[in-house]
């Protein structure tokens, strides 16, 4: 039984792709690595979308963002990029073939040609920014993209700050009506000054507490608190991570994710089936975290679709497209929620660049609901190439 719209085809007479040049392919960039924690997921997820990406369609040049935020030609190797042995890849710093040469202290940005935009950006169709956490996920690329005139896939400006920054995320979403569950900020300047008014805002949220930083994926430096003993260690962990943190109450429920894809031509966006995640591992951290994630696949269990009626898929459904136009979202996004025993939706959070290798919840769910990874990427391309840069 299908969960979604099928997409419009590429070659829709109603929706010609502006291409500059209908001589050539379509020329993508695929952006990757980055300056924040999640860099070697960043780039496993593009060695999975180079390595799937219709060749005959697009003429793809690879750019990797090193851990120290210098741009260069990357080796268009889908193997090179992948998870070996428990060890995520890296974008290598490099000498030769620097498009953009900025460096963390850099006073002043710089780019090949004076008064001109980077050319590697300039010169293509569009931008496919693989990037997690801070410093891409955040806003801060696509602001560089706007800049640049170029088109991207995902999100704009200001739809992956709020996404990336879980505090604002919470108050938009209560702003909407949207259903979501108690939590507490600590904000930089409340730990450790005002400890005392900090634990009273948390402790009526109660036990078992998750501590997270604020503006940090992958679940990176989360911890789950069951005794106010282990918070300040739990705020100190979030901390080395993001000077800001968020304590959000443990909800009792199952963990649904809900994949979203935008709509073309101005129709609301598609939703997949739900998928669940149930972590099978009791000596680990009882949650999803990052080991789980990316290196401990027997720690977990990915069920999709998910084992729910259908009037409770149709709910998580609905509140996920609720909850990308929240947002004002663009292009993907994989929404996550509760779901308790009483059947209530509750939402957690909504990631806007989600993990997106050929294993990752996102393209699995698509899958389940009859588009494979391939045609994910394609479709993604092709809304990017459909809307205009600037304000829309």
């Amino acid at each position: 039984m299908s969960h979604h719209t099928e997409p419009a085809s590429a070659g829709d007479s109603t929706n010609p792709v502006p291409t500059p040049d209908t001589a050539r392919k379509t020329r993508v960039v695929i952006l990757f690595g980055g300056r924040s924690g999640e860099h070697g997921i960043s780039v496993a997820t593009a060695g999975g979308v180079l390595g799937a990406i219709d060749r005959s369609k697009y003429e793809v040049v690879p750019i990797g963002i090193t851990p120290n935020g210098q741009w260069v030609i990357a080796d268009d190797e889908p193997e090179r990029w992948a998870i070996t042995d428990g060890v995520a890849p890296e974008v290598p710093a490099s000498s030769a073939e620097v498009v953009l040469p900025l460096t963390v202290g850099d006073a002043a940005l710089r780019v090949l040609e004076p008064g001109q935009v980077p050319s590697a950006l300039a010169d293509v169709d569009v931008v496919f920014p693989l990037l997690h956490g801070p410093y891409g996920e955040d806003g801060t690329v696509q602001g560089l993209l706007e800049l640049a005139d170029a088109r991207y896939v995902g999100s704009g400006v200001l739809a992956s700050a709020v996404g990336m920054d879980k505090h604002f995320m919470k108050m938009v979403f209560a702003g909407h009506g949207l259903p979501i569950g108690p939590y507490a900020v600590i904000r930089p300047g409340d730990w450790p000054g005002r400890r005392d008014i900090v634990l009273q805002t948390i402790e009526p949220l109660g036990l078992p507490l998750f501590v997270k930083p604020a503006r940090a994926g992958s679940s990176l430096g989360v911890s789950r608190v069951d005794s106010l003993d282990d918070l300040d260690a739990a705020v100190e962990e979030a901390r080395r991570h993001d000077p800001k943190v968020i304590v959000e109450a443990g909800i009792a429920g199952r963990e649904i994710e809900c994949a979203v894809l935008g709509g073309r031509s101005g129709e609301r966006p598609r939703t997949s089936l739900p998928g669940e995640i149930v972590v099978t591992d009791e000596t680990k951290n009882g949650f999803y975290d990052y080991e789980a994630k990316y290196f401990d696949e027997a720690a977990v269990q990915l069920s999709c679709p998910a084992d729910l009626p259908d009037h409770v898929i149709k709910e998580i459904q609905e509140i996920a497209v609720r909850t990308f136009e929240a947002i004002d979202a663009e292009g993907l996004a994989r929404v996550d929620v509760f779901v308790t025993p009483d059947d209530q939706v509750v939402v957690n959070e909504i990631n806007t660049m989600p993990g997106f290798t050929p294993f990752s919840m996102y393209p699995r769910m698509w899958a389940a609901s009859g588009m494979t990874y391939p045609e994910l990427i394609d479709e993604l391309v092709q809304l990017a190439l459909e809307r205009s840069t600037g304000l829309r």
